[in-house]
This record gives C-alpha cells, structure tokens and sequence, in this order.
C-alpha cells in the first residue's frame, strides 16, 4: 500500500503538466475555431457572442485557470461544433477504443510470446531464423498500408471480413468480433513484432542462468523449465514494453481507425482537428495521455507481481 500511495502522489505533477503542455500546444495553433465554424463572412457580433461564450475572448493565463477549473471537476467543456458535452463524447468513443487496444495487445500476446519462447529454445534455427524474419516484417510494415492490404486480401478479394464500422457486442458479439478482427490483427501485427524479439533475448539470457541449470541437473522435464520456471523470471522486461505499447496503442490508433472507420477516441481526435474543435481536441488528448500515464502505473506494480524482491523492498 505504500508503495502504491507513493506512485499515485507521483501523478499528481505529471497530470498537472499534462493539462498545462495540452493546454499551451492547442493554444498555439494557428486559425479560430468560431470562424471556422460560424464562416468568414458570418455576423461579428455572432462571432463575438460564440467567442464570449468559450472564453476565447479571454487572456490565456484566465482561460488555463478557467479550463483547469473545470477540469478539476470533470467537466471538458462542451463541443463547439455540436454543443454536446466532451466528456460524453470521449466516453462514447473510449470503450470502441479500449475494445480495440485490447483485442490487438491479445492478438500480439497470442503470437509473441509463444513465437519468442520457440526462438529461444531453437537459438540459430529455421524456427529461429523464420520467426526473426516475420518479426522484422511486421516492425517494417507501416500500420495504415497493412490495414489496406488485409482489406483487400479479406473484404474484397475474398469478402469474409467487414472492411470498416463497429457493432457493439452487446448487440451481436459474432458481428462485432468480425468487425474487430482486421484493425485488431493490423495495430497487433507491430506489437507483436517488438513484443517477440524481447521475449526471445530475455529467454536467452534466462536460459543460461544457474538456477535454470540446476533445475535441469535435477530431472525437472524440459517444458516446466522452460514455460514454468524460465518465462515467468523472462516477463519482467516483456512486461515493461507491454505496458508502454499499450499506452502508445491508446494514442496511436489514430491512422487504423480512420481506415477502418473505427468510432473510437483516434477518429473523434481527428475529426475535432479538422473542425478546430479545440475544446475536444484538448478533452481527447488529456484523457488518453491520462490513461497512458495510468498503464505505466499499472506495470510498475505488475513488477511486484511479478518479482517478490521489489515487494520486500517496498
């Protein structure tokens, strides 16, 4: 409990500079967004109204406190493109991405860490040399062009697969894992790339160790010592870059669902820029780099899981 008490006391300066730096970079962007909205030729005393009305007329130090206020007590502001409240639209797009993120980190666990376990233990062979060659594949090849490739190969040469939208599983969960599969196996292609090449260094490396050595010398069958004994004391640095794919995942889904016409937190961000949805923009990034910040917090107390020692230490 300290431990975890220490770590959440941490956030408070990192979120509080994540409001300030989302804040002052939206600020800086060039173009008004009531223009934008209202049109160039629209009234001024519209224009002044609407302005008033989100305090753009305001300094920015007045308008950071204002924003942080209401921040503080979850409110995002609402959206001046449609009025609603930000809030309800980040929620509405958050469990699409959630969703998403989720099924590719599992679609990469699926293929990583059984691949990398195998690359290990056949170090230099044709099981070694072919997982190593898809692994830097899947690193090389860009998100948006395998998320077009895969929609030729299964939504239009050989339609088995839905190339775009979402249906929710609460309405039909076979139609909604069809609509997943592909922008799921197109963000966990390079996850699983990265994800397998550190499995397979840290099992190298655990493999040689003493204690792996001494299970070995005691008659303990090959396949608990490596699955029980060597992959779990592996997991540690597989942990580490699995927490911090999965922060990047929450931000970084931006290209495949647009592809896909995925209606998650990455299109609604994207469709806010374009409208110059300031209001938005800023309610999206501050809750996906929040969500990132807390997956990091997550993993650190994963590692107390994982390793006894770190416990005692704490």
């Amino acid at each position: 409990m300290r431990m975890i008490a220490g770590r959440l006391l941490a956030l408070v300066p990192v979120l509080f500079g994540l409001c300030v730096l989302s804040f002052l970079l939206l600020a800086s962007v060039p173009g008004d967004p009531v223009t934008a909205m209202l049109g160039l030729e629209a009234d001024p005393a519209a224009i002044a109204t609407l302005r008033a009305k989100y305090a753009l007329d305001q300094p920015l130090p007045l308008r950071f406190i204002a924003w942080f206020w209401q921040v503080l007590h979850a409110d995002l502001g609402r959206s001046i493109q449609t009025g609603r409240p930000v809030l309800e639209m980040i929620g509405a797009a958050l469990l699409p991405t959630l969703q998403l993120a989720l099924a590719a980190l599992l679609v990469s666990l699926v293929i990583a860490i059984p691949a990398g376990v195998v690359a290990a233990t056949r170090r230099n062979g044709a099981a070694d040399f072919g997982a190593t060659l898809l692994a830097l594949c899947g690193l090389s090849l860009p998100s948006f062009w395998l998320g077009i490739l895969l929609i030729m190969g299964f939504s239009i040469a050989l339609p088995v697969l839905p190339s775009s939208g979402h249906v929710p599983f609460g309405e039909n969960p076979w139609e909604a894992l069809r609509h997943l599969a592909l922008p799921a196996l197109t963000l966990g292609a390079a996850m699983a790339a990265a994800t397998m090449r550190m499995t397979r260094a840290a099992m190298i490396e655990i493999l040689s160790a003493d204690f792996i050595r001494t299970a070995r010398a005691k008659g303990v069958p090959a396949r608990r010592v490596v699955w029980r004994h060597a992959l779990r004391n592996a997991l540690m640095p597989v942990v580490t870059l699995v927490g911090l794919q999965l922060g990047q995942l929450m931000g970084g889904v931006v290209v495949t669902e647009s592809v896909f016409s995925w209606p998650g937190i990455g299109k609604l961000t994207v469709d806010a820029i374009f409208a110059r949805d300031f209001p938005v923009v800023q309610g999206a990034i501050l809750v996906t780099a929040t969500l990132f910040v807390l997956i990091n917090l997550v993993t650190d107390l994963l590692y107390a899981v994982l390793d006894p020692r770190l416990r005692k230490r704490a």
